[in-house]
């Protein structure tokens, strides 16, 4: 039986609670809020796990929810403290891709894509048919709202997963065949994510690594 740590507490919504469990050794911070389904995040700084719940859902579904995919979260915290050490020691500059950061970073991302999906889809309306990952030199993602393909640059494995994410929305956005970055765009994208802008900003101040 999982060992609650924490009592609830409160934030300034009355419609959100924060609780902290223990399932198997593993600390999981719980939030609960007005939402149908349940998202599991690790976080990249530190390896956290997160869960965010609908309101009444049991504790006893959560601690599940987190048993069957205990082996996912591990694989996930370990390749996270290798992409961290790989960055640490490889600085700012001369970053080179390997077959090895590749595969890892592709890895990381096809195990990402479907829970972004999986959310992202009824919020935005729209679903890519295809998503191919590519290394890029001079973009994040593209998409071609005729064919419903995007594609994403491979690097984004090695980042924040909130870059994923982002680049992710702002290409599904482009489903909707909005022209270029106008003011319906801009719209939609202050509707999905409304930081879009700081994530970008944020994003094109990292180094893009190079083929070797």
């Amino acid at each position: 039986m999982p060992f609650r740590q924490s009592a609830a507490s409160r934030t300034s919504q009355t419609s959100r609670t924060t609780t902290t469990v223990t399932v198997d050794g593993l600390p999981v911070t719980v939030t609960r809020k007005p939402i149908k389904n349940m998202y599991l995040r690790v976080r990249p700084t530190d390896g956290s796990i997160e869960i965010s719940a609908p309101t009444r859902m049991s504790e006893r579904r959560i601690v599940d929810f987190v048993r069957e995919r205990r082996d996912w979260i591990v694989r996930t915290q370990n390749r996270l403290a290798e992409i961290c050490e790989w960055q640490r020691s490889a600085g700012e500059n001369g970053m080179v891709w390997t077959d090895d950061l590749a595969r890892r970073a592709e890895a990381t991302i096809r195990a990402a894509l479907p829970g972004l999906l999986e959310k992202w889809t009824p919020i935005i309306g729209r679903a890519p048919s295809h998503v191919t990952l590519r290394i890029m030199s001079s973009r994040w993602g593209s998409c071609t709202p005729k064919t419903g393909r995007i594609r994403l640059n491979l690097q984004l494995g090695l980042l924040d997963p909130k870059f994923l994410e982002s680049v992710l929305v702002h290409e599904m956005t482009h489903l909707w065949n909005t022209h270029g970055h106008g003011p319906e765009f801009q719209r939609r994208m202050d509707q999905y994510q409304p930081n879009w802008r700081q994530l970008r900003r944020e994003l094109n101040q990292r180094p893009v690594m190079r083929r070797p």
